[in-house]
């Protein structure tokens, strides 16, 4: 059983920091070509550095919810690389709101960040990936990645605009792998617990009883490292995972095992 990446090339979004720039970092060191893909240009050059055309490292800072932002994502990626194999959504954003008056403004920034920008990216890789398999007989010619989270399965008010965008990235995976089963793309998604993430850390730093709370409610009794989550996207990308898609794979310690109710939001 072979897990191995080497010489694909990806594409992996909010790569700038957490748990995005671990699943960049790992697949670079696997032998893979990486786009680092993220808002964020300060972060993504000081993480990439100066590069040559020998390097297997690129990143491309923008606003991935602009369409014309992502046709230059796909556009840089070809010109760095030549094609594109493997793409991971990791472009996300948590934001508690109250339930009570959450407006359209804050549903519809949930919606673009962690759904809308998934779905235009993989429409375009997808176009890209069929053209480039056009004189390949057998195997795959592309996997998707979606990042995603339990809480589109788990009850938290306060979390609804983050759990309706996950729960409906979920059901976007699902379709899309139906879809484009026929040219042999994959298409699964990694729905997580919680992650020692750049805004969980923050979280922690306000809330120091919230670490107690999630490894009480966490069989594994602790909190992942972004660096766990790198593996189980490189299975989901890798030909050991070949008769598998529309998966959302499970990460999360067996916190969903557990009664959901009064379980923590973070």
């Amino acid at each position: 059983m072979s897990f191995s990446i080497e010489g694909k090339t990806a594409i992996v979004t909010g790569a700038a920091n957490g748990i995005g720039l671990a699943i960049a970092r790992h697949f670079a060191s696997k032998g893979a070509n990486v786009m680092f893909a993220d808002m964020d240009e300060a972060r993504l050059a000081k993480e990439c550095g100066e590069r040559d055309e020998t390097d297997n490292m690129r990143y491309f800072a923008g606003d991935l919810r602009e369409k014309l932002t992502l046709a230059n994502l796909l556009s840089a990626t070809l010109d760095a690389f030549d094609r594109v194999d493997i793409l991971v959504n990791g472009s996300r954003q948590v934001i508690e709101t109250d339930p009570f008056s959450m407006d359209d403004d804050s549903v519809e920034m949930m919606l673009q960040q962690n759904l809308m920008t998934a779905m235009r990216l993989s429409q375009l890789v997808a176009r890209r990936m069929i053209k480039q398999g056009e004189n390949q007989e057998d195997g795959q010619i592309g996997a998707i990645v979606n990042l995603s989270s339990i809480a589109a399965r788990r009850t938290h008010p306060q979390l609804m605009g983050y759990s309706l965008a996950c729960a409906a990235l979920d059901q976007m995976t699902r379709s899309m792998a139906v879809a484009y089963a026929p040219e042999r793309i994959r298409v699964n998604a990694l729905a997580f617990g919680s992650v020692m993430s750049s805004s969980l850390k923050s979280t922690l730093k306000d809330h120091r009883d919230y670490r107690s709370d999630i490894e009480e409610h966490t069989p594994l009794g602790r909190i992942a490292a972004p660096e766990e989550l790198s593996e189980a996207v490189q299975f989901l990308c890798s030909d050991s995972a070949k008769f598998l898609t529309g998966q959302i794979m499970t990460v999360d310690g067996g916190r969903t095992l557990l009664d959901p109710v009064n379980a923590p939001a973070h």
